[in-house]
């Protein structure tokens, strides 16, 4: 029902108005939805390998559900030099997942991001609002088994 409100403020056939669409969507879901994505289809008269290029080019929008807990790993001059490489890969080991996945329980997504801002505690990573800083694998691997205790409890 809500692509239906979101699609009915559009008109229809007007390929113009796509990428406010799929912001419409992507804000009452959390991602675009193949379901939801195949209405706008029909609505703006465009294939969905249109909708799905828009979608794909542009880093605003996710085709998959965010987990629980978003995890951004800064990617920046400063924590690359600190070992954010490792960070990185400390993480994917660890959740089996790559950047940009999330996991199958839907706990956690790993993100990378070109610079957080915090250049004086690299190797930063933040989980959701909150910020790690000076990290290391045996760090990384302490987070994540708090984090799924706390889920347990």
């Amino acid at each position: 029902m809500a692509t239906e409100n979101v699609l009915s403020r559009y008109k229809k056939n007007d390929s113009s108005a796509l990428i406010p669409i799929l912001q419409d969507i992507q804000q009452f879901y959390g991602y675009l939805p193949e379901s939801e994505l195949k209405k706008v289809s029909i609505h703006a008269s465009l294939p969905m390998s249109r909708i799905y290029g828009v979608a794909t080019f542009y880093n605003q929008f996710r085709l998959q559900p965010l987990g629980k807990y978003v995890i951004r790993v800064c990617r920046g001059t400063a924590c690359h030099v600190k070992g954010s490489f490792d960070i990185l890969t400390t993480l994917e080991t660890e959740l089996n997942i790559k950047a940009g996945q999330t996991t199958r329980d839907k706990l956690f997504t790993i993100e990378t991001v070109a610079c957080i801002g915090a250049c004086s505690i690299a190797p930063v990573i933040a989980i959701n609002d909150e910020f790690y800083g000076k990290l290391d694998a045996k760090k990384i691997k302490k987070l994540l088994t708090d984090l799924k205790k706390a889920e347990k409890e």
